[in-house]
């Protein structure tokens, strides 16, 4: 396979943007600037959760759909539908219709995320994995960095349906840009496969402990995301310290994942080293955040940034290198359900933990699960080390 141009890659790119900030960019805004529409906090877990469960139950069916019909029709019409989920509130601007956009933006977003996940794959060669997912994955995390920030100006300057407005118009320019540019990427041929088949490949530790792995990074990055804040502000810190320590979570993720996938192409790591580093750097910061003050919170931010930033790119690589082309959709759409329960999960976990106890045990429970999680990788290199020998 030849060297991919990189115009066809952007649009991929601006994909994975796109989902990113338009989760993030509603999430952070729809408790603070929407009383018409949000008038309780049940009222606001339930659109939060709305959107992520559509992703939960329909990534694996569009990734699957992906290998039949081709990745690129699942591409471009999920940001179709995600402009017209983003459309509806516009237009519609009333309590009832935001529960059917955020719904429809998490069902539009299950269709294009997978997609382009498997596109970046299709169209760069094995020896380039490592920097193309890094490149997505920086991209993905721009979205996260800016998307509380840029949604909140826009909800500010005009209220929720400006916001809306803006996703509708970034999600038509990506798929005009992904019609003009990314090329037809064919289903390949496939030999019929059973249930039993599909169990066995996805029980295997070449898809279990990528997935994991990714798992377990988005259950920090989560955990960073919603509960650093809360550390900040017991122990005194402003919402500018505090904002400014997500912000340096994803700005370490953001710079990290590019330098790991470029390393891993050029053998200078390897994959079960870099997600048991990912994994250690993580567990890391969640037990700094149980530090007192600013400095304990940055410090968590940086390393759990650091850690996210190591695991995303190469768990990705390693999930394609390990699947048939004719399956990368299945694959991808089956990795990123791992990565929405861990994002899920590690949240449940901490608070779980701090109800009972306090936020500062949360963090320990989870950084010990991390920390658990890389030393069995450990315990399987030095057990298989002979074998392989």
């Amino acid at each position: 396979m030849t060297v991919t141009p990189r115009r066809q890659m952007w649009p991929l790119y601006a994909a994975g943007f796109t989902t990113a900030f338009g989760a993030h960019a509603i999430a952070a805004n729809l408790g603070g600037f929407s009383d018409d529409a949000v008038t309780s906090l049940l009222v606001l877990g339930g659109l939060l959760a709305l959107y992520d469960g559509a992703e939960v139950l329909l990534k694996p069916v569009f990734g699957s759909l992906a290998d039949r019909v081709g990745a690129r029709p699942l591409l471009l019409g999920g940001l179709v539908a995600f402009a017209l989920a983003s459309a509806v509130y516009v237009l519609a601007d009333s309590p009832g219709w935001l529960w059917a956009a955020r719904l429809g933006q998490g069902a539009a977003a299950s269709a294009f995320s997978p997609a382009a996940s498997a596109l970046v794959a299709r169209l760069n060669p094995a020896a380039k994995h490592g920097r193309a997912f890094g490149s997505y994955g920086f991209y993905k995390s721009i979205g996260y960095t800016l998307g509380p920030l840029l949604g909140g100006l826009l909800v500010w300057a005009s209220g929720l349906r400006l916001l809306f407005a803006v996703l509708t118009v970034l999600a038509v320019a990506v798929a005009v840009w992904a019609l003009v540019a990314v090329p037809v990427v064919p289903p390949l041929p496939k030999k019929r496969q059973t249930v039993l088949d599909l169990a066995r490949r996805l029980t295997a530790p070449a898809f279990l402990g990528p997935t994991a792995a990714l798992a377990a990074a988005t259950a920090a990055l989560s955990v960073g995301v919603g509960f650093l804040p809360v550390t900040g502000r017991e122990a005194g810190l402003g919402t500018v310290a505090t904002g400014a320590a997500v912000s340096v979570l994803a700005l370490c993720a953001a710079v990290v994942q590019p330098r790991a996938g470029r390393a891993l192409d050029a053998g200078r790591l390897t994959t079960r080293t870099g997600l048991t580093a990912g994994l250690l750097l993580a567990a890391a910061g969640l037990a700094a955040a149980m530090l007192p003050g600013l400095a304990g919170v940055l410090i968590s931010a940086a390393l759990i940034g650091a850690g996210t930033g190591l695991i995303t790119p190469l768990g990705f690589a390693a999930l394609a290198a390990n699947t048939p082309p004719e399956r990368l959709g299945q694959t991808m759409g089956a990795a990123e359900l791992g990565r929405e329960l861990g994002d899920a999960g590690g949240p449940l976990l901490v608070a779980g933990v701090a109800t009972l106890t306090s936020l500062t045990y949360g963090f320990a429970a989870l950084a010990i699960l991390l920390a658990a999680g890389a030393a069995l990788a450990l315990a399987r290199r030095h057990t298989s080390a002979p074998t392989t020998a």
